[in-house]
């Protein structure tokens, strides 16, 4: 499934030239660090060659996000999706998939009109057999064929993506995404070989030492991300009924469980997609001053997208750990198994202080998962890297893909367990084999 998703990356939009809309698109990103490179690094250069999956998975995450602050919003919706259980998941799968296809639509129609100009600039971009297909002045036949054919392309790895996740292993929506950033590696590799200069014995633009920096900080962030997402505060609790002898002293401390990053790289994700809403409606007021200006004040790299970066990966980590964690169902089950936590009673006392434990281990990993996320680009604007290598060895793509291969590593760890131990139950069934 993830191999169809890159088929297709390389075909291209009827009507486009795919050489000449690439030239184009680096023209008018000007090789310097911008919104629109950021979601071509997410597409896997699909989002330049304007290819059928030139969306990628943007329009179902945006679509995911606005439910998401729509439940919030709402707290008697995101009740009624809980109450109903698989009936409420799908209703929501239903909404969520709906506004897909309208922003789907949105965007790929910006895309289009983005196009036009690339053919007025350079002639032949637009094959000239759907550019004289007009009415009232407009080519709606490259329209309809743009806006159909990316949108589908679009809905396609949506359902690739739910397909992963409901009969594969891991999540279907993030592996697509990290398919996407780990094909940019043959073409960092490029930049980085051309940055050395090694063909020539003049300085090139990447030195050694920035070099060694980079990979420093490369596994720095690999380890910092492992730590993060790994870590847990160890929530004490003791059995009301439990008998005390010599064997159960020796027994471990039973605990709760409170992940440090509950939220784990959703909120990179989304932080990520959310920042991509400037670049469309750039596109679409195209030439405003006030557009251009703002979102100079936020184009990657500079100060205003680091703090807004940072700004959106904390309120999503703790919008995600809102919507997720359930201290009310903690607690209940603790009264109904005996369980206390030392020193507070059962029932409400004990949710407050699971929320309170939550609410400040949440603070300590957004801030850290924020930090892991832009140190590549400061460190980067400081050695006068290359955008390429700096998007590539960025916190960003470090952090989706570190946190995906660990999802997908402990799933697929899980189903070795359960068939080992469903083999060593039936003697029917052949052991699981690691």
């Amino acid at each position: 499934m993830l191999l169809v998703c890159r088929v297709g990356a390389y075909i291209t939009v009827p009507g486009i030239n795919g050489e000449l809309i690439l030239q184009s698109f680096r023209a008018a990103t000007g090789g310097g660090q911008n919104l629109f490179q950021f979601v071509d690094m997410f597409t896997g250069g699909a989002f330049a060659k304007m290819t059928l999956v030139a969306l990628g998975v943007m329009p179902f995450i945006s679509a995911s996000i606005f439910i998401q602050i729509l439940m919030s919003v709402f707290p008697s919706l995101q009740k009624e999706i809980r109450e109903n259980g698989d009936a409420g998941k799908r209703k929501l799968g239903k909404w969520t998939r709906i506004l897909t296809l309208i922003i789907a639509l949105f965007q790929s129609g910006l895309y289009a009109k983005q196009a036009l100009s690339f053919n007025v600039a350079t002639p032949g971009v637009i094959f000239s057999e759907f550019v004289q297909v007009t009415a009232f002045g407009v080519p709606w036949l490259f329209f309809l064929v743009t806006m159909l054919s990316m949108t589908t392309g679009s809905l396609f790895l949506m359902w690739i993506g739910e397909q992963i996740t409901e009969k594969g292993i891991g999540n279907g929506v993030s592996m697509i995404i990290s398919l996407g950033i780990l094909s940019a590696l043959p073409r960092t590799l490029g930049s980085i070989l051309s940055g050395l200069n090694v063909d020539s014995q003049d300085a090139g633009q990447l030195t050694i030492t920035s070099l060694i920096v980079l990979s420093v900080i490369f596994v720095a962030i690999i380890f910092g991300t492992v730590m993060v997402l790994q870590g847990l505060r160890k929530l004490p609790i003791q059995y009301a009924r439990r008998s005390v002898d010599g064997a159960g002293s020796a027994r471990k401390t039973p605990f709760i469980p409170l992940k440090v990053n509950f939220a784990g790289i959703m909120p990179v994700i989304f932080a990520s997609s959310f920042l991509m809403f400037p670049a469309t409606i750039a596109l679409l007021m195209k030439g405003s001053p006030l557009v251009t200006k703002i979102t100079g004040y936020i184009a990657q790299g500079t100060p205003g997208y680091m703090i807004l970066f940072v700004t959106l990966i904390v309120l999503f980590t703790f919008l995600w750990t809102s919507m997720q964690f359930r201290p009310d169902q903690i607690a209940t089950e603790m009264k109904k198994s005996g369980a206390f936590i030392p020193g507070v009673r059962q029932g409400k006392p004990t949710e407050d202080a699971i929320n309170y434990s939550m609410k400040r281990i949440t603070w300590l990993g957004a801030f850290l998962l924020a930090f892991i996320a832009i140190l590549p680009t400061i460190v980067g604007k400081l050695l006068s890297v290359d955008p390429t290598i700096s998007q590539f060895f960025g916190g960003t793509s470090i952090l989706i893909l570190v946190g995906v291969i660990l999802d997908t590593s402990k799933q697929i760890e899980s189903h070795l367990i359960m068939q080992k131990y469903d083999g060593f139950m039936s003697s029917s069934k052949v052991t699981g084999k690691f």
